[in-house]
């Protein structure tokens, strides 16, 4: 497989996109350039919200049609969910620091984001191990459902009610945002195509 048709290059050429636009981007009064590493975080953990969904229907559709193609969908698109989940974290510890300058480590969505973390990893670790793709997207519908739960009854401490940017009312920052969440969910595309591809 040729570098430019293997989709891990382009994977990290996309990464590198979404790096480079995010440097470019917009600043804010109170927060100046530091803010761009909060719009970077927020596209980084919605495609991973979206991944995790899309895993769950995928799976959902795989155990109603017995479809083992629709499960290897499924497993493939929780593993990249998860991996933008995880890194999240690291993201979001950023973020505090650069628009709050501090690490708040009891903020009750961070708290949730980690639970979610370690559990994800070992679910997914123990799924890999079993290799029973029906278990797989099970556990996929379970995971998600069980996480959008536990954020639907998450205050808002830090984080601000969503969306801020989309209801500023600023066309170049949502447009900017829009760019990012864009180019997150092709990276995201392009590590499932490779879990595919394994």
């Amino acid at each position: 497989m040729s570098v430019l048709k293997s989709p891990l290059s382009w994977f990290i050429l996309t990464v590198l996109a979404t790096a480079g636009l995010t440097a470019l981007g917009p600043g804010e009064q109170s927060l100046g350039a530091n803010v761009r590493i909060v719009y970077l975080h927020g596209a980084w953990v919605l495609t991973a919200e979206v991944f995790l969904g899309l895993s769950a229907v995928v799976g959902l559709a795989g155990c109603l049609a017995s479809r083992a193609k629709l499960h290897q969908w499924s497993a493939a698109l929780g593993r990249t969910g998860l991996f933008f989940w995880v890194t999240s974290l690291p993201l979001s510890l950023w973020a505090m620091e650069a628009a709050w300058n501090g690490l708040f480590m009891s903020e009750p969505r961070f708290r949730i984001a980690v639970i979610f973390a370690v559990t994800g990893v070992l679910l997914q670790v123990g799924l890999t191990l079993m290799a029973r793709p029906l278990f797989t997207s099970l556990s996929n519908v379970l995971f998600f459902a069980a996480l959008q739960l536990a954020l639907s009854q998450a205050a808002y401490v830090m984080h601000p009610p969503p969306s801020p940017i989309f209801s500023s009312g600023i066309l170049s920052l949502q447009l900017f945002f829009v760019g990012i969440i864009f180019l997150t969910l092709v990276a995201a595309y392009f590590m499932t195509r490779g879990w595919l591809s394994r």
